[in-house]
């Protein structure tokens, strides 16, 4: 993946908020995504599917569910940036709901 394309998919605010919740949680179903950011499956489903598309993250099916974390194929720098972007944006992980220990889904 390259700059532009990373930062592109990072520039809207529902698909930064996407990524920084599964860089923190490692891995998210879509309907802990709905839960925590309060928008509809549909739109989540948009959103998750450009960025799968692009390289950023990739999906598990688990049953009926399908499981978001980010793409193992992404450079180093990529995981460096998204981990700086977690540990110094507490201002932006406050206003998000607390992800619980339990799926949604479950």
């Amino acid at each position: 993946m390259d700059q532009v394309s990373f930062f592109k998919c990072l520039a809207d605010e529902t698909r930064l908020n996407i990524v920084t919740l599964v860089t923190e949680n490692k891995e998210l179903c879509v309907c802990d995504l709905t839960e925590k950011l309060q928008l509809s499956q549909p739109k989540i489903s948009r959103h998750l599917a450009l960025l799968r598309s692009s390289g950023l993250l990739q999906d598990r099916r688990q049953g009926q569910w399908v499981y978001y974390s980010l793409s193992t194929q992404l450079p180093a720098w990529c995981y460096e940036t998204l981990n700086v972007l977690v540990q110094h944006s507490p201002n932006h992980l406050a206003t998000l709901p607390a992800c619980s220990t339990q799926s949604y889904c479950e």
